[in-house]
C-alpha cells in the first residue's frame, strides 16, 4: 500500500527541503510544502524581477528563495526535487547526493503516494494527444479522472483528494522518467525516434528512459506498445506485465490493429471492430495511431459506443494542427508542438496537397535527414526561420529527388517567415506551421511559438 500524502509531509518535518525550478510543476509543490510547515528553499537561475510577485507570496509562506546564476551553489538539504528538465547528474546534485541529500522529483513522489489507479503515455511523438484521448474516453465512460504530468498540471498537491476507484492519466517525459522506480498500471508507448539529444547523452540513454515507464510494473501490470515502431516493438518483449501491440500497418491475431476501414481489438474470440475510422474527427494516420494507442489502453473499462461517440466530436488539442483560421480560401494550421522531424512528418502527411510549410528553430542536435524527402514530396513553399534553419535546407538541398522543388525561403524574424507563407499562399493552400524543432531559440516554450503564430494569423 502507498503511503498517504499527509505520511509523506508528516515525514518531512524536521527535515530541509530545496526544490529546484520556480515553474509550473514546482510552484505548487512549493507552497503544498510550506502549507504543510516544512522549511523550503527554492531555487531557481531566474532573477526576482523575472517572477512579478511570485517571490514575495512565496516568501510570505515561508520559503527561503537562493536566485540567480549561483542558485545551485551550497545544496547539502535533507531532500531536494530537481526541476523535471534538469539532468539527475549535474555536478551540484551529484554532490549532494554525496553527502547524504535525496534527490527526488514531484512526479516520483505521486507515485509513492498515489491512491488511486495510474495510466501513463510516453513517446516522441503523439503522447500529449494520445494522454488527452484516455482522460477524455474515461471521463465519458463515468470515471473520476485526474490528468498531469508533462501536461495541465502537477497532481502531487491533489493526490489527497484521490479516491481508490479514481484514474489519474499522465504525460511523462523522457526526463521525468530517468529516474523513476516505480511505473503505471497501465503504460503506453506511442513510437520512439530521436529528440532531445541536446539533453540526453545519446540516443541509447534516452530509450533507456523512456523504458522506466513499464519496467518497474507487476505481472498485473498492461503496457501498449507500438508494432510498428522497431525499437517500442522490442520493449513488448521485456514487459513484466501484458504486453499490447497496436499496428496500423500490420494485420495482428493479438493486438489492436486496422481492417475493413476501423479500428479492430483482436483476441482469442477473433476481435471486434470498434472505430471506424470515418469516425474520426481527427486529420492524419498519426491521429489514428494515437486512437489506437489509447483503445489499448481502455479497453475493457470503457464502452466501444463511447469510444465512437467521443470519436466524433473530439476536435483534437491546441497547438497540434489546429486550425486557425480559414481566410481567402486558405486553411492555416498551428502545429507548434511539432518539435521533431517525426511529428513534421506525421503533419505532412495529414493533408492530400501540398502545403507551405514554416519550420526551423532550436538546435536539439538530432538529424533532419529523414525530414528532407517529406518535405520534396508533400511541400509547396518550404519558409524557414531559427537557428536550424540552414541545416533544415541542406537536408532538403541533399535529397537525390530534389530538382529545386519546393523554393526555400529564410528569415531572421519568426513574424516576417509567417507573413511571407501568407503573401505566397493562394485560395485552396494550407499554410502549416510545423517546426521540426524545439522553440527555445526565440520563444518560452512551443505553446508561446503557437500562440505567436495565431496572433499574427487572427490579425491578416
Amino acid at each position: 500500500m502507498p503511503i498517504t500524502v499527509q505520511e509523506y509531509l508528516a515525514g518531512l518535518k524536521g527535515k530541509t527541503v530545496a526544490v529546484i525550478g520556480i515553474g509550473v510543476s514546482n510552484t505548487p509543490l512549493i507552497k503544498m510544502l510550506l502549507r504543510a510547515g516544512v522549511r523550503v528553499t527554492a531555487c531557481d537561475r531566474k532573477n526576482r524581477e523575472d517572477f512579478g510577485g511570485l517571490t514575495e507570496e512565496l516568501e510570505s509562506l515561508g520559503a527561503e528563495l537562493r536566485l540567480g546564476p549561483d542558485y545551485l551553489k551550497g545544496l547539502d538539504h535533507d531532500v531536494i526535487f530537481r526541476t523535471p528538465g534538469m539532468r539527475p547528474d549535474v555536478p551540484e546534485l551529484l554532490l549532494a547526493q554525496a553527502k547524504g541529500s535525496l534527490i527526488t522529483s514531484e512526479m516520483e513522489v505521486f507515485f509513492q503516494v498515489c491512491p488511486c489507479h495510474t495510466i501513463a503515455v510516453t513517446g516522441s511523438d503523439g503522447k500529449t494527444t494520445t494522454t488527452t484521448i484516455i482522460a477524455g474516453l474515461l471521463r465519458e465512460a463515468g470515471y473520476h479522472t485526474f490528468v498531469g504530468g508533462n501536461i495541465g498540471k502537477p497532481l502531487l498537491p491533489d493526490a489527497d483528494g484521490m479516491e481508490p476507484d479514481d484514474y489519474a492519466v499522465l504525460e511523462l517525459s523522457s526526463f521525468q522518467l530517468m529516474t523513476m522506480d516505480r511505473s503505471p498500471e497501465i503504460a503506453v508507448v506511442t513510437n520512439l525516434a530521436p529528440n532531445h539529444l541536446d539533453v540526453h547523452k545519446s540516443m541509447e540513454e534516452y530509450i533507456t528512459a523512456k523504458e522506466n515507464i513499464f519496467t518497474h510494473q507487476s505481472p498485473q501490470g498492461k503496457a501498449v506498445f507500438n508494432f510498428d515502431n522497431e525499437i517500442t516493438r522490442n520493449f513488448s518483449e521485456s514487459a513484466p506485465g501484458r504486453a499490447v501491440l497496436f499496428s496500423r500497418r500490420q494485420s495482428l491475431s493479438r493486438g489492436v490493429c486496422l481492417r475493413e476501414g476501423a479500428i479492430w481489438v483482436m483476441d482469442d474470440q477473433g476481435g471486434r471492430p470498434v472505430l471506424p475510422l470515418t469516425d474520426i474527427l481527427l486529420p492524419g494516420d498519426h491521429n489514428v495511431e494515437n486512437y489506437m494507442a489509447a483503445i489499448a489502453a481502455v479497453d475493457g473499462l470503457v464502452p466501444d459506443e463511447i469510444i465512437r461517440g467521443f470519436a466524433a466530436k473530439f476536435a483534437g488539442v491546441e497547438h497540434r494542427i489546429e486550425l486557425v483560421r480559414t481566410l481567402n480560401g486558405v486553411r492555416y494550421y498551428n502545429d507548434s508542438i511539432a518539435s521533431s522531424p517525426s511529428r513534421t512528418i506525421a503533419g505532412l502527411r495529414s493533408f492530400q496537397e501540398k502545403v507551405i510549410l514554416i519550420a526551423g528553430g532550436y538546435d536539439k542536435h538530432i538529424p533532419f535527414d529523414v525530414l528532407g524527402p517529406e518535405v520534396v514530396e508533400h511541400v509547396k513553399f518550404l519558409i524557414l526561420t531559427g537557428d536550424t534553419a540552414d541545416r533544415i535546407a541542406d537536408a532538403v538541398r541533399s535529397c537525390p529527388d530534389y530538382q529545386g522543388t519546393p523554393p526555400i525561403s529564410k528569415y531572421e524574424d519568426f513574424s516576417a517567415a509567417v507573413l511571407a507563407a501568407h503573401s505566397m499562399a493562394q485560395p485552396g493552400d494550407v499554410v502549416i506551421l510545423s517546426p521540426a524543432c524545439a522553440s527555445f531559440d526565440h520563444f518560452k516554450n512551443f505553446a508561446q511559438r503557437g500562440e505567436a503564430f495565431k496572433k499574427i494569423i487572427y490579425e491578416l
